[in-house]
């Protein structure tokens, strides 16, 4: 693509074996709000059925919607600034690098396609529970992006929830967490996101799902597409890209509900297949263009 600088940051972090010091000295997002430590009082966070926060898209790696409730807003219980350890402000740092990397692949790839101008999310960093556009939510529900707020948001112990429950360590599986969520962002910038959610009074639960797979499985490819761009000549191999790919491949829903209760009901699905997510992701990968995102159109998916 034309203007953008390839992104090498990821890969040596990756032939290094961890978050290590080749992504140090990069650009950070300024897009980044910090709310970690602040407790919120009085929030409830309850299971059930998808309702009305279906809204927010739920995005990751196997969230549970139903763990996000439009309850009250909690009040903060302390104002005290949240002291981080070296390691987690190191994942701090890495994730805004990663999202200032974001910023400048989609920029770009807005302003060839002709579209308005990108308008950058921004990412909230947060412990336990976090207060959003679309409601409250408990880190449980893993990452998500809230098309209320334009904002993604993330409690960094996920990274240690990606390597130790779904099997899905390194920092690109960390990056494609941050990328796809961004997808989603630009799901909702280019009404994407507005059409399907029209949809939900008009279909059946099991009609609307499969509007919900198509969401997300074009989150992955666009997720792909940023991979794409954050190769340098001579640094991404099959082995780095398999992180994400594993980690594409471990949220899938059927992995997922085999894992929680032993077996798969098809017709709950909301996110996609293990397969499914991994293949539309290479599909980003190989392609790097928006066009070849249309899941809606797709016969197979």
């Amino acid at each position: 693509m034309k203007g953008i600088k390839k992104i090498s940051y990821v890969m040596q972090n990756l032939l290094d074996g961890g978050i290590t010091m080749k992504w140090r000295g990069r650009g950070q997002s300024t897009n980044v709000e910090d709310r970690r430590g602040r407790g919120m009082g009085g929030v409830g966070i309850a299971g059930g059925g998808i309702g009305l926060i279906i809204v927010i898209i739920v995005t990751l790696l196997g969230g549970n919607p139903g763990d996000l409730i439009n309850s009250t807003p909690g009040t903060n219980i302390s104002d005290a600034p949240y002291e981080e350890t070296e390691q987690e402000k190191e994942r701090a740092d890495f994730v805004s690098v990663v999202l200032a990397d974001t910023e400048v692949v989609w920029n770009e790839l807005f302003k060839e396609a002709g579209y308005n101008d990108y308008q950058e999310p921004s990412m909230v960093l947060y412990t336990n529970q976090v207060q959003s556009a679309c409601g409250n939510a408990g880190s449980s529900v893993g990452p998500f992006y809230c098309p209320g707020d334009y904002k993604l948001y993330i409690d960094l112990s996920f990274y240690d929830e990606l390597e130790q429950k779904f099997n899905a360590p390194g920092d690109f599986a960390m990056a494609y967490v941050v990328a796809h969520e961004v997808g989603h962002h630009v799901q909702t910038l280019l009404g994407t996101n507005e059409k399907v959610m029209a949809l939900r009074q008009k279909l059946s639960e099991k009609e609307f799902n499969q509007y919900l797979i198509r969401l997300e499985l074009q989150a992955d490819y666009y997720a792909g597409v940023f991979a794409h761009y954050a190769e340098d000549e001579g640094y991404l191999d099959v082995g780095d890209v398999e992180e994400a790919i594993n980690a594409a491949s471990a949220v899938g829903d059927d992995n997922i509900q085999k894992k929680a209760q032993g077996h798969v009901v098809p017709d709950s699905f909301t996110h996609g297949t293990s397969e499914q997510r991994m293949r539309w992701f290479k599909k980003g990968y190989e392609s790097g263009t928006i066009e070849g995102g249309d899941t809606f159109s797709a016969k197979e998916l």
